[in-house]
């Protein structure tokens, strides 16, 4: 089956997706770029191709990312199938409804990463309880203004 996509130079927009979930999985675990390559045996610079897109990612490569990134591969999947033109898939689990082209994940983003990290590090569930209510109260706060 041939390539599909706007440019030949360009990524594939399914290969754009997986490295944009691999990126932001290795964020979200506090992992370097050498950290991850290290774990699979890549050098950081793969690692950086893989997230960009510009190199496809093979299945067993795939596998030993989820691993060191304790995820499942349909993590990453999650979602290509809209990516792909042309095509109307079901398949449990994965959405066959038109997505925003490559836009980022808000949720992703390296402020919400942190603030996910930071609430995961707190061991007491009191203290849990109250930094999700002083969050709460900001947001209202902010809504209000």
């Amino acid at each position: 089956m041939p390539r599909t996509r706007e440019d030949n130079d360009a990524p594939h927009p399914v290969d754009i997706h997986v490295g944009a979930k691999v990126k932001n999985r290795r964020l979200m675990l506090g992992l370097s770029q050498e950290e991850l390559a290290k774990s699979v045996g890549v050098t950081f610079q793969q690692v950086q191709k893989y997230e960009r897109g510009t190199n496809r990612i093979s299945v067993s490569r795939l596998a030993e990312i989820s691993t060191a990134l304790k995820t499942s591969i349909d993590y990453f999947l999650d979602g290509a199938i809209s990516l792909v033109p042309g095509k109307k898939l079901a398949i449990k689990g994965f959405s066959d409804s038109k997505q925003e082209s490559l836009q980022p994940d808000p949720m992703m983003s390296r402020d919400v990463i942190e603030l996910v990290r930071a609430y995961q590090a707190i061991t007491s569930p009191k203290l849990k309880k109250q930094a999700l209510e002083i969050l709460k109260t900001l947001a209202q706060n902010a809504i209000n203004e």
